[in-house]
């Protein structure tokens, strides 16, 4: 048996994204067919649901419980399968020198990585795009376009400006980068950190209730990870001081999104400085217009 360690592990849920109960970008029908067709496994016999019948639960029990051949043949067939599904979406790698750690670990239990290595994630702080005036003057003119949209159809433009907002400055937007419903999660990558996205474009402001959601699905990601939360129409007062301080979520509203644009603030600065003003002074909403000294010297 592989018996990986706490951090080995952590490092497998990271590289096979099993938060939630997935993995990677399996449907239930397709984590059976590749199981059968790479390793010649029933993944759905129930000895593999013992610790419960999600993917990610069964892909946990079968890293730890298979003999130790077998499990480097599946994460050499895993990892192709994750290349290939992230060349096929033009997804660059995020996860600091994976192939290192991902060949130290499957020499831990005697097996070989079989794979070059690749050309890394940026190193963290690495310098990111700056938008050009003529690209915020656009990206000004789209948000105030949006007030104007009907309803049913207001969401998928706010998706696709916040995905293409993301993009002009360097921080990656992510699949899964989707609406669903009123609310769209996604994920990018800033300063060697992964935050995960939610946003909404709804009339209530958002309240606890929502946020300690959207915390939970922070907390089962990796340690390293963060949230950031979008409300167009911000967030009640009881809400969030309800959800509380101390937290890893970090939030933004409408009229921050347009004091950005506006004042041509990089976005890339304002994430950063909304995360160190929660770390050092504990609020997790923190107005772009009342930290314009900090962010005017940053620029």
């Amino acid at each position: 048996m592989a018996n990986f360690k706490p951090l080995q592990m952590q490092l497998l849920d990271d590289v096979l994204q099993m938060g939630g109960g997935h993995v990677l970008k399996f449907s239930n029908r397709t984590f059976a067919d590749f199981f059968r067709e790479e390793l010649g496994i029933d993944i759905d016999d129930p000895k593999y649901s013992e610790m419960g019948g999600s993917k990610g639960r069964r892909m946990r029990y079968f890293l730890q419980n298979t003999p130790r051949p077998v499990v480097v043949k599946a994460l050499n067939a895993l990892w192709e399968y994750r290349e290939a599904d992230m060349e096929r979406h033009g997804e660059k790698e995020i996860i600091p020198n994976v192939h290192r750690k991902m060949a130290a670990l499957v020499q831990s239990i005697g097996g070989t990585w079989n794979h070059q290595t690749a050309t890394e994630a940026p190193a963290r702080g690495a310098p990111l795009p700056v938008a050009s005036p003529e690209t915020v003057a656009a990206f000004t003119s789209r948000f105030m376009a949006l007030l104007d949209v009907e309803p049913h159809k207001r969401g998928y433009d706010f998706e696709k400006f916040l995905k293409d907002l993301f993009h002009a400055y360097g921080m990656e937007a992510r699949d899964p980068f989707r609406i669903r419903g009123e609310q769209i999660d996604g994920s990018f990558q800033l300063e060697g950190t992964t935050y995960l996205l939610e946003a909404k474009w709804q009339n209530p402001p958002t309240d606890a209730a929502d946020l300690r959601a959207f915390h939970g699905k922070v907390e089962e990601k990796a340690a390293w990870s963060r949230g950031l939360f979008i409300s167009y129409s911000g967030f009640s007062e009881d809400g969030l001081f309800a959800f509380g301080r101390g937290k890893k979520v970090i939030c933004m509203d409408g009229h921050d999104i347009y004091e950005t644009l506006s004042r041509s603030i990089p976005l890339d600065k304002v994430i950063i400085e909304k995360a160190r003003q929660a770390a050092s002074q504990g609020p997790i909403f923190k107005r772009v217009s009342d930290m314009l000294d900090q962010l005017t010297a940053c620029r």
